[in-house]
């Protein structure tokens, strides 16, 4: 069984007196351990269709199933719980919580989850070391540069364990360095951690090193093209 489910996504809202179809019959397979990326122009619908995933939004009709469960049925605290325990999240904007240091934002999520402060300790700093930020740990994010704030992010997303992390144009405040680093680390964990990755994104350094890359336009896929880079 695929680990991510899509049947019939289909998304409309009201922008005024418009009727706007932002996503329009969808049907998608995501196996366990693939590096995605959701490709095309502004307006597609890639987000819209992360946000469904992720269940921070919910479709107009059809299903959005992550290992039999159906997101968009869950009612608002069992969604909330479902996205804790079961996805990681990444942004553009990072959504770091400023008052904390970096141990303390990667922390956050399993001290939710209930984990030990002990073994959440022991996940935070192992993943801050993955990310080569062991010694910015104490940091707070205002003292940290973007590309380093990012990593915090990313290690946030993978030390809580979750089947899938939903990546939002994560690499577009990076420098060519720091997203090329950023990207090798998420697609070695990929393979090592055995973690799902979809990203939504119009960079050309996402798409080169993706293993599968979906085009939409006019929430529509309109190509789903496997690049058979493992490696």
């Amino acid at each position: 069984m695929a680990l991510l489910t899509l049947e019939d996504i289909t998304k409309t809202y009201k922008q005024g007196e418009l009727l706007v179809h932002a996503l329009q019959g969808i049907h998608l397979n995501v196996e366990e351990g693939e590096f995605v990326a959701l490709v095309g122009p502004s307006g597609s619908g890639k987000t819209t269709l992360l946000n469904i995933i992720g269940g921070l939004d919910t479709p107009s009709a059809g299903t959005a199933q992550l290992q039999g469960t159906d997101i968009a049925k869950l009612k608002e605290v069992e969604r909330s719980d479902f996205r804790l325990f079961e996805l990681g999240f990444v942004f553009q904007a990072y959504n770091l919580v400023p008052v904390l240091s970096a141990l303390e934002n990667v922390e956050l999520v399993m001290v939710l989850q209930g984990l030990s402060a002990a073994e959440s300790r022991q996940r935070a700093e192992h993943y801050l070391q993955l990310v080569g930020l062991e010694k910015e740990q104490q940091r707070r994010p205002s003292a940290l540069s973007g590309g380093q704030q990012q990593r915090v992010a990313v290690a946030r997303a993978l030390a809580a364990g979750p089947r899938l992390v939903l990546a939002d144009e994560p690499t577009a405040n990076l420098d060519s360095e720091n997203a090329g680093a950023l990207l090798d680390l998420m697609h070695q964990l990929s393979h090592e951690e055995k973690t799902t990755f979809i990203f939504s994104t119009h960079d050309e350094r996402v798409m080169a090193r993706a293993e599968r890359i979906i085009t939409l336009q006019d929430g529509k896929i309109i190509s789903d093209v496997r690049t058979n880079k493992h490696d």
